[in-house]
């Protein structure tokens, strides 16, 4: 279970850092307080890493790729239009503000969960559940003490979702802190104007994506 949950939480971790789902995260970082940005990301990771790890390549078999990015993209980008009208109130979520009407943990969670589906992290997970050995082979001399975890056993799978997860919250993380700062320090017209922005963008991205890869 080790080898394999240093394995998932290094390469997760790695496919993360600069992945556009982290562009999403500053955006909510700057509406929403850090603390229930974190814990709905966490929530969507652990359930997207869960079925990446338990299902396999069903997922994507399940529902076309081009027709999640669609309905994510149009999500997105409607939600950067209502947060731009919604600008320039008080500042941060962490001050008064009506919160939305699930939940800021609940809306990140259920955005965050959309945004990743099937995204390059979670099919790196699937590759990694199937087969934890292969980086350890790839790495060949630089690792020949580490025996590779055995695939399909329950403390592999395991070990593949815990690192997986964790090594994709923390790279995330560094988003939120960045969302944090620059709540911190704009002024309110200008968080609301930025994050609405990020959200169309976000959203536009994911539209272009869907129809030429």
């Amino acid at each position: 279970m080790t080898s394999a949950f240093v394995i998932a939480f290094v390469l997760v971790a790695l496919a993360e850092l600069g992945d556009k789902s982290q562009m999403l995260l500053v955006g909510f970082a700057t509406r929403y307080p850090p603390l229930k940005v974190l814990v709905g990301t966490a929530l969507a990771i652990a359930a997207l890493q869960l079925g990446a790890v338990a299902l396999g390549g069903a997922m994507a078999a399940l529902v076309p790729a081009r027709l999640v990015a669609v309905g994510a993209g149009i999500v997105f980008v409607v939600y950067g239009v209502v947060t731009w009208r919604a600008s320039g109130g008080d500042g941060c979520e962490t001050q008064v503000r009506p919160a939305p009407r699930f939940g800021p943990v609940l809306t990140v969670a259920a955005a965050f969960f959309v945004a990743e589906f099937g995204d390059k992290t979670q099919l790196m997970t699937l590759s990694i559940a199937a087969d934890p050995g292969a980086a350890l082979r790839t790495l060949g001399a630089l690792a020949p003490a580490v025996e590779p975890p055995a695939a399909g056993t329950f403390a592999t799978s395991l070990g593949v979702w815990a690192g997986s997860s964790l090594g994709m919250l923390a790279a995330d993380a560094v988003a939120i802190v960045v969302g944090a700062v620059l709540c911190r320090h704009l002024p309110s017209l200008v968080i609301g104007r930025f994050s609405a922005v990020v959200f169309v963008v976000f959203g536009a991205i994911t539209l272009v994506s869907a129809f030429i890869g």
